[in-house]
């Protein structure tokens, strides 16, 4: 279906042109188009994701984990008989596999005496079409996944111009189909094994909630902040400004340690050059039912980039990074939920000392 809506732009871009400058079409074609799809349907949670939903336009949220290096991707592979010199030209449209080499040349259809032999044909490296392709790893939000589980991904593909666009640790809507591919390793007696993917027709860079993107403030709030900045109560007004919904005696001095850690300190540099770090880290340790998980559910929120972490995702592999080997024997490493929050502020629950 996308393939159609590109032709169609292109088909109306080079109507234009002709209308406006016949000689500068003739000089240079219209390139090809890349249709964006931009969407405001309720979002599809990852962990729903069932067969039902293969081969349908989504919208999943989650939060980009891994993100591989770009790769030429070919779309038309040529191929050339040592024989007889025939030539051919193979579509791809398999995302994360190959084209189906022929065994035997049939020369154009015209079957002769002489056999070729068997797998004659070789690829042309040089006359293939190329794309760009990335694979992603689609993490959803710590935020929504329950209580003593893990987080479930899924994988995702990007090409042409949807390269390169996001990191690990941003947050996005992606707007994909959802297909299905081969399990990696699977034998032949299993190949009715499939698992899903997202093939990627447009992504959205979430600015709202925490891991969100840099955030522009206007001239007002400038002014605003500069005036709050002189006022003689500010440490009390942050502190009391801190999660206003819990209140009592012994929070006091809680919310005062809270509102240091999300401001941070000063960061130095000594004579000899070594550097101190200005960041604030705060343990909170109590009797269950006093609200230390609802303090820190509330700086994620407030937090410009905040992660929570709870139960087993609060393990040493789960906070800091992993490294993975993919399928084509690559080694990336994959961030845990310290390398997540780089920059901002992480809420680790129920963490365990050994």
């Amino acid at each position: 279906m996308m393939i159609f809506f590109e032709l169609g732009a292109k088909d109306a871009a080079k109507m234009f042109l002709t209308t406006q400058n016949r000689d500068l079409l003739e000089q240079k074609d219209v390139p090809d188009f890349q249709v964006v799809l931009l969407s405001s349907q309720n979002p599809q949670s990852l962990r729903t994701l069932s067969a039902e939903h293969a081969n349908s336009l989504i919208k999943v949220p989650g939060i980009i984990i891994t993100c591989t290096k770009s790769r030429p991707k070919a779309t038309l592979v040529t191929i050339r008989c040592t024989k007889c010199q025939c030539v051919k030209r193979l579509p791809c449209k398999n995302v994360f596999g190959g084209v189906q080499m022929p065994n035997k040349c049939d020369r154009d259809g015209r079957q002769d005496e002489e056999d070729c032999g068997p797998n004659p044909f070789i690829i042309m490296g040089d006359l293939c079409e190329y794309i760009d392709q990335q694979t992603l790893k689609l993490q959803e939000s710590p935020e929504v996944v329950p209580t003593g589980e893990m987080p479930r991904n899924i994988l995702i593909s990007a090409d042409r111009y949807l390269v390169d666009k996001v990191t690990p640790g941003t947050r996005v809507s992606v707007i994909a189909i959802s297909s299905l591919r081969s399990e990696a390793g699977s034998r032949t007696g299993s190949t009715a094994v499939r698992s899903l993917y997202l093939r990627v027709l447009g992504m959205q860079v979430e600015v709202d909630g925490g891991g969100r993107s840099n955030t522009l403030f206007t001239p007002q709030e400038e002014e605003e902040m500069q005036r709050l900045a002189r006022d003689p109560d500010v440490y009390e007004k942050l502190a009391r400004s801190i999660a206003p919904q819990i209140s009592g005696e012994y929070t006091r001095d809680i919310k005062k340690a809270l509102a240091c850690l999300l401001m941070g300190g000063s960061r130095k540099v000594l004579n000899d050059g070594m550097r101190l770090r200005g960041d604030i880290n705060v343990l909170l340790m109590g009797d269950p039912s006093t609200a230390k998980s609802q303090f820190l559910k509330f700086i994620e929120r407030v937090a410009p980039i905040g992660v929570y972490t709870s139960g087993k995702g609060s393990s040493a592999a789960g906070l800091t990074a992993s490294v993975i080997k993919d399928a084509k024997g690559e080694f990336y490493l994959e961030g845990g939920a310290m390398v997540l929050a780089d920059g901002g502020v992480i809420c680790i629950d129920e963490v365990s000392f050994r």
